[in-house]
């Protein structure tokens, strides 16, 4: 009969052990989280569509050996132990080996992390001894004020050159993954003292015209102040910024001010390559992150990132840069991730852009610095070397010689924003695709489409494509009755519309996507050769197709119009 009475007591003391060992993983949560501002927590891996719906609400840190590693902080632990989840609670990653900076000139060394003040001076010489190459700017302020500086690094600093592609190189939008931070001063260092004598460091910056931010969440980086211990992930606001850009099927990400002042500086400029630096991993992360299928230039990805891994791993050892795929992975096979700034470049703004993991340790140890940088320096030149290829030229006005501004498709190959479009008013385009005979087609608003075929595409050397359009007749085009006008075109959002005689009353006006889904809808009244004002907001560049239906005579007009 004693026997008996054993088995529930003993189930009675192992329930109670779990119990107390949950309870001891939430207490030390909430210390982690009160003494770091952060913690990280393991869950069994539940499969990728299960792991794709936690990522929503909580930033993945990384999959590894059948685990998923969460950052958990103030703004999301009630709502993470809501969700009932089990987890495992991670020892924080202290930073022993963060050595500060003890001074500036020992910062310029590379080998310790610079203070915000040290960093700020740092930034500020480079464009003090250097001012026919180098020129500093503000992309904008975090939550509590600190700078996001960026360099601009080129031949003719001051100019806009349009027929020179741009570059962007930014990192650390997650303030504790710190290797890439002190890398890309130090690479800004490499081009502007070395450019007297390097013929490869003079060819990119005689050619490009090359932006380097090195810390764009200076609020995570220096939590505490003007040195760095324990740095966290998010902002000052606890948000994760790679979660926090507009997400292509989901537009209406709110916007942290980190992030709303880089979506505008982004959109100034035309990046056709780019690349954000993190660490946690050591692998180059490809689009798309968002979904599952292909990008259309995944073969020309594949190759960009196979070249940065490959000449790594000819300066360093084996076990360096070899996570997925020998060093590289398409973004969703490593896990789905919404509001990311990897496929905002690259669907929005139709550029092209990398997430470079740097390091398995998020905060490289001071001494390990070199040896990253004798790692990695040669690539990250390769990697601007990349903008230099594709098809490039410019777009004109066959009758006045002006440059215009027009969407440049690949023929049978251009889906999900893959095209590019060239800059009004210099004309100027630049298309990065792999090697091949491709067609292209040329359109603009109140220009016949252009297609040009047979063109060969190199690997490792520009094509030039110079295009030039012919106005459409106004006799065969204009005055069709079915044509509507929207003038300016292109335009930011705000134009108006004319319509054939004989239309006046309540339309309805839409706009719809290249694959012909309406994402835009509006009823206004129209008064007959008055033309009426139409007001978008919040859709992304391009082009659209835009169409108005007279209710009551049910009469339909359309044309096309350009965004910007």
């Amino acid at each position: 009969m004693r026997k008996l009475f054993l088995i529930p007591a003993l189930m009675i003391a192992i329930t109670c052990i779990i119990a107390g060992q949950e309870a001891s993983d939430t207490a030390r949560l909430k210390q982690f989280i009160y003494q770091y501002g952060q913690a990280v927590v393991s869950v069994e891996y539940p499969g990728f569509s299960k792991a794709s719906a936690i990522g929503r609400d909580f930033p993945i840190d990384r999959y590894k050996e059948g685990r998923l590693y969460l950052v958990i902080n103030h703004t999301t632990i009630d709502k993470f132990l809501a969700a009932g989840i089990t987890f495992t609670v991670n020892e924080p990653e202290e930073g022993k080996g963060v050595r500060g900076s003890e001074n500036l000139n020992k910062a310029l060394e590379w080998q310790s992390y610079p203070s915000y003040t040290q960093y700020d001076s740092i930034m500020r010489k480079f464009a003090a001894d250097y001012p026919g190459l180098c020129r500093l700017d503000t992309i904008g302020t975090s939550v509590l004020g600190k700078l996001v500086l960026v360099l601009k690094i080129s031949d003719n600093v001051h100019i806009d050159e349009y027929d020179e592609p741009e570059v962007f190189y930014t990192s650390t939008m997650h303030g504790d993954e710190l290797a890439g931070f002190v890398l890309m001063l130090r690479l800004a260092d490499y081009l502007l003292s070395n450019y007297a004598t390097d013929t490869q460091v003079q060819h990119l910056v005689n050619n490009l015209q090359i932006f380097i931010n090195p810390l764009s969440n200076p609020d995570g980086t220096y939590r505490t102040g003007n040195t760095i211990v324990n740095p966290i992930r998010a902002n000052a606001n606890g948000r994760d910024l790679n979660r926090n850009f507009p997400d292509p099927l989901e537009p209406g990400t709110v916007q942290e001010k980190e992030n709303v002042d880089m979506i505008a500086f982004m959109r100034s400029r035309r990046f056709i390559l780019s690349a954000n630096f993190h660490s946690g991993a050591e692998v180059l992360n490809y689009p798309w992150d968002r979904w599952t299928r292909f990008h259309p230039d995944d073969a020309w990805f594949v190759r960009l990132c196979r070249a940065y891994a490959d000449t790594v791993h000819q300066y360093s050892p084996a076990s360096y840069l070899n996570d997925y795929n020998n060093g590289i992975v398409r973004g969703s096979v490593w896990y789905i991730i919404y509001g990311g700034r990897q496929d905002f470049a690259t669907w929005e703004l139709q550029g092209r852009e990398v997430t470079i993991e740097i390091d398995n340790v998020k905060q490289t140890p001071a001494d390990q610095l070199e040896t990253l940088w004798q790692y990695n320096y040669r690539s990250l030149l390769n990697y601007l070397g990349f903008a230099l290829n594709g098809v490039r030229g410019r777009v004109t006005n066959a009758s006045g010689g002006e440059g215009i501004a027009a969407r440049v498709f690949a023929e049978g190959h251009d889906t999900d924003s893959s095209h590019v479009y060239s800059i009004a008013p210099s004309g100027y385009y630049n298309r990065l695709i792999d090697a091949g005979t491709w067609a292209f087609r040329f359109s603009a608003q109140g220009f016949r489409d252009t297609v040009i075929s047979g063109i060969q595409v190199m690997a490792s050397e520009p094509t030039w494509l110079n295009v030039s359009m012919q106005p459409i007749d106004n006799t065969e085009d204009t005055l069709r009755t079915d044509r509507l006008l929207a003038m300016p075109n292109p335009s930011n959002g705000v134009f108006k519309i004319l319509l054939p005689e004989n239309s006046s009353g309540e339309i309805s006006v839409e706009l719809a996507d290249r694959l012909g889904r309406t994402v835009w809808r509006q009823n206004v009244y129209y008064q007959d050769h008055t033309p009426a004002v139409i007001s978008i907001q919040g859709l992304s560049p391009g082009v659209y197709i835009i169409r108005a239906r007279l209710n009551q005579a049910g009469r339909l007009y359309h044309g096309r119009v350009v965004i910007f």
